[in-house]
């Protein structure tokens, strides 16, 4: 009898054994599943930007429309899906963390690595109409959360004020081309956006890298859904950092390359049409996809330091008295923001 409860200890510890073997394959899975989503979700971005920006470009859309809107619509195409197919399966916190953590890796990450690497002149009168508007579009966004509900009308109001911005943007485009003076970013532009691609050329890099950016979207999402039930981490703070960090990633690389080519207009303009697009596309998609209540910590943790780097970014980049600049020491303080607010969220967490 002992030799057969012997056995049957045995069997049980064997089964568990497979089953831990089994988690940790899943979890294994789920970790390839995001650093393999994240590549995918770069390079597409990339595709899809370069085939969209060519169409325009052969059907004569100026290049500072295409910059100001194609450009801004594809660095935040990451965000708009992941955002859009994570509030689709029932996972909303993970697209307010999105949109919320996205904001905050592109002034904090994105510009203040940036800012080390090439210190940041901001010479376009453009930019300088866009600021104000991004301060706006925040105070919308905080004036429709402050109740701690995300609604279905809030997530229409952010849609509705999407197109309205999309529509100023291409009117402010026009109206630039039309005056003497050219804007610095219109030659930025200009050198950036091909203009000798063949029409069926772009339309398959565009139609590739939308394929790409669904594909990996829903590769990514499944995967951090996974960690966070893992860990019993929340997905709102897996929203925050893991899938923040790595959809920021396509304009961290889009900033740093247009500062080393002395593009300074473009690596901020990037991040300042992100961040509009975060609060009104991306904010948008759990409104309306899954409306609902949202954790305490969004409004006493997240949503201040979003505001706060948000104003030191347009205190520092605006430019009152001349052209802005954003110096090594101001990159350096948004940097160490972006890593202590990371710690923040890791204490927070696991305590």
């Amino acid at each position: 009898m002992i030799g057969s409860l012997a056995d049957t200890w045995s069997t049980i510890f064997n089964c568990l054994r497979f089953v831990r073997g089994l988690s940790g394959l899943y979890m294994l899975e789920s970790i390839i599943a995001i650093l393999g989503g994240f590549v995918v979700l770069v390079w597409g971005a990339d595709r899809c930007v370069l085939g969209a920006s060519a169409t325009a470009r052969n059907l004569g859309v100026s290049p500072l429309v295409i910059g100001l809107t194609i450009v801004g619509i594809g660095t935040s195409a990451p965000e708009l899906l992941v955002s859009g197919i994570a509030s689709w399966q029932g996972n909303p916190g993970l697209a307010i963390g999105n949109a919320l953590g996205s904001n905050i890796a592109n002034v904090a990450l994105v510009i203040g690595v940036t800012a080390l690497v090439v210190p940041l002149v901001v010479k376009s009168e453009t930019l300088r109409r866009e600021f104000p508007v991004l301060l706006a579009i925040m105070v919308l966004a905080l004036l429709l959360m402050i109740d701690g509900d995300l609604s279905f009308f809030d997530g229409v109001v952010l849609l509705v004020g999407l197109f309205a911005m999309f529509f100023w943007l291409v009117r402010l485009g026009l109206k630039e081309r039309g005056q003497s003076g050219a804007d610095p970013m219109t030659s930025e532009y200009e050198d950036e956006i091909p203009s000798h691609m063949p029409m069926a050329k772009a339309v398959m890099w565009l139609v590739i890298g939308l394929v790409c950016l669904l594909a990996a979207s829903r590769v990514l999402v499944w995967g951090a859904v996974n960690i966070a039930l893992e860990f019993g981490i929340s997905d709102l703070v897996i929203g925050l950092t893991i899938v923040a960090v790595g959809t920021s990633l396509p304009e961290l690389s889009a900033s740093v390359m247009s500062a080393l080519k002395n593009e300074h207009d473009i690596a901020v303009g990037n991040v300042l049409g992100s961040n509009m697009i975060n609060l009104l596309g991306v904010l948008a998609m759990p409104g309306i996809l899954a409306p609902g209540v949202f954790a305490e910590e969004v409004l006493t943790r997240d949503l201040p330091v979003m505001i706060g780097l948000m104003v030191a970014f347009f205190l520092m980049a605006y430019g009152f008295r001349g052209h802005g600049r954003i110096n090594r020491l101001e990159g350096a303080i948004l940097l160490s923001a972006f890593i202590g607010y990371m710690t923040v969220i890791y204490f927070s967490s696991v305590s």
